[in-house]
């Protein structure tokens, strides 16, 4: 019963969530005016603002536009509330769902528009290392992350995508990455510490390069293909909070043998 009370509260956040990847980037309030069709601007009757089922329930459309609701907003909700249920499922508090639902803003808004809003980053990595005495280690399973640790992270994370980027842009002439990875992993770092910000760069770059291969082939091998690598590093975030300590155990597994 429990996990699905917490599948429910994620569904339900998810909603918030979707709120958020559409207006924080446009500068708009994310507190009023209420939900609203996108394209014809009509309130959205509670009703119709029921998580998933009401996209299944109107079809994808909006009930007085018929225009197509975008995919997104369901799989934000049951992706928010999948996440829920297995952070829970590992006694994880409610700091790390919080990040977890951050890791998840953060992606489909740098997917869309190719930036990190400092308003989840900033706010999130002060979070992180506050509340760092509830935050489990990812690492150690039974023992909490703590301040020091948290800071460390925090700090580890910003100083090495500080000095990943400052050498990408002397060796390629241009930006190669932005500001908004940079403080990305600092608020990695405060929730994980300095293993899971090594653990998150690791996952993030393999992904990340796979991706980028299979995209600069289907662009037909154009260099000035922008990826954006942030939800690339949420994904490496998201499993080594999860399974940090799984992942290690299998890494080190892997380098004895």
């Amino acid at each position: 019963m429990k996990f699905l009370l917490i599948f429910i509260a994620g569904l339900i956040f998810g909603s918030f969530m979707n709120v958020c990847i559409y207006r924080l980037p446009r500068g708009l309030s994310i507190m009023r005016p209420g939900s609203m069709c996108p394209n014809c601007h009509r309130p959205i009757k509670p009703i119709d603002n029921i998580p998933v089922l009401s996209f299944l329930f109107l079809r994808g459309r909006c009930r007085y536009c018929g225009e197509r609701i975008h995919w997104r907003y369901p799989l934000v909700e049951f992706l928010n509330g999948l996440l829920w249920v297995i952070a829970l499922s590992r006694s994880f508090s409610i700091p790390v769902l919080l990040f977890l639902s951050s890791l998840v803003i953060i992606t489909f808004i740098d997917i869309e528009h190719m930036i990190i809003p400092d308003i989840i980053t900033i706010p999130g990595t002060f979070s992180g290392i506050l509340l760092s005495p509830f935050i489990i280690d990812p690492f150690l399973r039974y023992e909490r992350l703590g301040f020091m640790a948290s800071l460390t992270g925090a700090i580890t994370g910003f100083l090495l995508f500080l000095i990943i980027a400052k050498a990408g842009t002397w060796i390629f002439k241009k930006e190669a990455m932005g500001g908004g990875d940079i403080k990305l992993m600092a608020m990695v770092g405060a929730f994980t510490g300095w293993k899971g910000v090594l653990l998150t760069t690791f996952l993030g770059s393999i992904i990340g390069s796979i991706v980028g291969i299979i995209i600069l082939i289907q662009n037909k091998g154009r260099r000035d293909t922008i990826i954006p690598f942030g939800p690339y590093l949420a994904f490496g975030a998201i499993v080594s909070i999860l399974f940090g300590s799984e992942v290690m155990f299998w890494v080190n597994r892997a380098v004895v043998q």
